[in-house]
């Protein structure tokens, strides 16, 4: 039996005397799309920067793909976008994107390149210009096509639909279901709660550094007598408030 693709074993994190993660504990199965919800300060990019080892925990373990996230092989199987997304300013975009290729010994692939960025309606004409000149949304797709172009086997999203318009927003998801297609992994965390929705198989609840809620989105609203995933989502976190 192939391991889970992302295992998180009673993870406890603090921040000086604050916890921040408290016994957190749930998995992601291969070719599963899950999504990771909660409030701001819930402590939802606390936990993608520890399964990324880029914040350490206090206890527990968490391991990608079968391997501890402490070591550098679990990583590279997997392309991350953060929240807050901003390539060095004193790059183009075409050099942000022949370093990505180089980081991971890749030869550049510009017929590849021109394709995702229109799959993600990022204009061409971008590419010279530096990337200080970008707007948050144009950052967000120069991101995006880093990650897509990488073809990895895990994909690991933090709001990555923040700062995208309507259209862009759709193309994005065209992009995730090429994903599914493909039968690779996708864990997010977002704040539209619809697009969890749409997208995820499983999702979770984050609040107050807990786990609350684990399965299908269907699950939640049945768990909670909702019509609605917002209004699940609210019986949820009123319901396990402290």
């Amino acid at each position: 039996m192939q391991p889970s693709a992302l295992q998180f074993q009673d993870i406890h994190k603090k921040f000086a005397a604050t916890s921040v993660l408290e016994g957190i504990s749930f998995d992601v199965r291969r070719g599963e799309f899950f999504g990771l919800v909660g409030v701001n300060g819930a402590g939802k990019t606390t936990l993608i920067k520890s399964l990324l080892d880029l914040s350490s925990i206090d206890s527990g373990k968490i391991d990608i793909l079968g391997i501890d996230h402490r070591q550098t092989a679990s990583r590279k199987p997997l392309a991350f976008l953060p929240e807050r997304f901003t390539p060095p300013h004193y790059l183009t975009g075409d050099d942000f994107l022949n370093y990505m290729f180089k980081l991971q010994s890749l030869p550049y692939d510009k017929p590849a390149v021109e394709s995702m960025l229109s799959a993600l309606d990022l204009d061409l004409a971008a590419l010279p210009k530096p990337v200080r000149s970008y707007s948050k949304g144009m950052a967000q797709k120069l991101g995006l096509a880093a990650c897509f172009l990488s073809r990895k086997e895990l994909y690991v999203l933090d709001e990555p639909m923040s700062g995208l318009d309507p259209k862009a927003l759709a193309l994005l998801k065209n992009q995730i279901h090429q994903l599914r297609e493909h039968g690779r992994t996708l864990f997010f965390s977002s704040h539209a709660l619809a697009d969890i929705e749409e997208i995820c198989d499983r999702m979770a609840v984050l609040h107050e550094g807990k786990i609350i809620f684990v399965g299908a989105p269907a699950e939640l609203c049945q768990a909670y007598s909702a019509n609605n995933i917002e209004s699940a989502f609210l019986r949820c976190v009123s319901k396990n408030a402290v």
